[in-house]
């Protein structure tokens, strides 16, 4: 089975940077893209970012596009999210996850449906002070 563990995580002041990473163990049986999600106090789990398994493609959240990237080094099996700017709002858990499933129904963005995704991490702390 395939095994997801972030890191990274932390305490930052507001306007500062933080990179998560994303390690997998285990085999990967396909080449679905992987993403990260975020859960903050109160909210449900929505996207972030995805990236195609070559790397060539990325998708973001209109929230954090400018500000995050999603990045991978397969040799390393490890799956990259930078965070620069970061904001208070962006405090949340940060979880890491690889499609097994496309489901397309929302018009087809598999990538950015959470029931895509059958792996996922334990999630790592992200909180932004101001």
């Amino acid at each position: 089975q395939l095994q997801l563990v972030e890191s990274g995580g932390g305490l930052v002041q507001a306007g500062g940077s933080l990179r998560l990473s994303c390690a997998a163990s285990g085999r990967i049986i396909n080449r679905y893209p992987m993403g990260w999600f975020r859960q903050a106090p109160g909210k449900e789990r929505e996207f972030v970012a995805a990236i195609t398994w070559s790397g060539s493609e990325t998708s973001y959240a209109d929230s954090v596009k400018g500000r995050f990237t999603i990045s991978r080094d397969n040799g390393k099996n490890t799956v990259y999210l930078q965070m620069n700017s970061l904001k208070p709002e962006d405090t949340a858990v940060y979880f890491c996850a690889a499609v097994s499933r496309p489901d397309y129904s929302d018009s087809g963005t598999y990538y950015r449906n959470q029931a895509s995704y059958g792996y996922w991490g334990q999630g790592t702390q992200v909180t932004v002070s101001s």
